[in-house]
């Protein structure tokens, strides 16, 4: 009787400490989807793939089943680009995932790697500090002291626990890595093999097991590529969203996800606000208004998608905590100016222009004009 309660009550935390969990990983966050897709998904899958190529691109692309479920977007933007990053990682050739900051590289390389294998944790961040030990494996020092090498004091990197399992690999922000770092990838992504001279041995990657790296093609010049590690991998660039409309969807669908994560209501004059965030970005962006007319200057900051994402949510807990319930330009004014002067002096030139030039004039902006020079004053 004892041990049944004590179980009970295990699994109740357990459940108790999932449900508090403050960003769950995508296969547990649309575990559903999965299972749906995996239920309804009869065509040919790769050896170990949870899903087929077709399915796995339903999954970030969004669809409805044969039985009325819905698959929810994962990403918004050109089909072709998700269906050529699907169809590189069933073949002998890692991805390279390229693209300004905020164009949903690593929200893309998590849902790929998600539905792929079921398993997105396995991943190196990549730092100016990131060792060598990262990307191939370290040892447990009590037990190298004590035993000597031996698989026991052995601790696999994540790219090795891939390799065994014959499962997707991540590596983020891998321009960041140093050079010399970076160069221990070479043998892995050609040769499929990871060398342990330490204890005569190697580890040889079982069918499944490929890697999806991000860079940010604003890095260049950090840590190179070199030529031989280029070559490994396809690249595929992520485009900043093409439209107005497709930007403000995607914003409004993240905001929306972040919103409930964070019991943030969702409050009236929502689909307003994100609207004229984006225009802002977009306009900044861009150095052109998004009528054609009035050519603008822009900032030194990249103003992408997942900063207008944060300055909305950040709006909406302010609309929440300290206004009226209605999300109103005053709560997005602060967020954007916070995302558009980065540089005091120049970018506060650029912003004080933009408002004066633009925002002033622009039917129906009133309120936010007020704001933003508030905010700026």
């Amino acid at each position: 009787m004892t041990t049944e309660t004590t179980t009970e009550t295990a699994g109740e935390k357990v459940g108790e400490t999932a449900g508090e969990v403050l960003r769950q990983h995508a296969e547990d966050a649309f575990a559903e989807e999965l299972a749906a897709l995996a239920r309804h998904d009869d065509r040919a899958r790769p050896e170990r793939w949870r899903l087929s190529p077709w399915a796995v691109a339903t999954y970030l692309l969004g669809g409805e089943l044969a039985d009325g479920t819905v698959i929810t977007p994962k990403y918004i933007g050109p089909r072709r680009v998700i269906e050529v990053a699907v169809t590189t990682l069933a073949t002998d050739r890692a991805l390279l995932l390229l693209g300004v900051p905020g164009t949903a590289k690593t929200w893309v390389s998590e849902h790929l790697a998600a539905a792929i294998s079921g398993d997105s944790t396995l991943l190196v961040q990549g730092t100016a500090g990131t060792p060598e030990e990262a990307v191939r494996y370290g040892w447990n020092y009590a037990q190298l002291l004590a035993h000597g090498p031996s698989e026991d004091a052995l601790v696999p990197s994540p790219l090795m626990r891939a390799m065994r399992d014959g499962r997707i690999a991540r590596v983020e922000e891998l321009t960041r890595i140093p050079a010399d770092v970076q160069d221990s990838l070479i043998t892995i992504l050609s040769e499929k093999t990871l060398p342990v001279p330490e204890l005569g041995s190697e580890v040889q990657a079982v069918r499944g097991f490929n890697v999806i790296a991000t860079a940010n093609d604003r890095d260049r010049g950090v840590n190179e590529l070199s030529s031989a590690l280029r070559r490994r991998f396809n690249t595929v660039v992520l485009p900043l969203p093409a439209t107005l409309e497709e930007e403000v969807e995607i914003v409004t669908r993240r905001v929306g996800q972040l919103g409930r994560s964070l019991d943030l209501p969702e409050l009236p004059g929502g689909a307003e606000e994100i609207r004229r965030v984006v225009t802002v970005f977009r306009e900044l962006r861009g150095g052109l208004t998004a009528d054609g007319r009035t050519k603008v200057k822009t900032p030194s900051g990249t103003l992408s998608t997942a900063e207008a994402i944060s300055v909305v949510t950040n709006g909406l807990a302010l609309a929440a905590h300290f206004g009226d319930g209605v999300l109103r330009a005053g709560d997005v004014a602060d967020g954007i100016v916070g995302a558009v002067v980065r540089d005091p002096v120049a970018d506060r030139q650029v912003w004080r222009e933009y408002v004066e030039g633009v925002v002033r004039d622009r039917e129906g902006w009133k309120d936010f004009y007020r704001a933003a020079r508030e905010v700026s004053a």
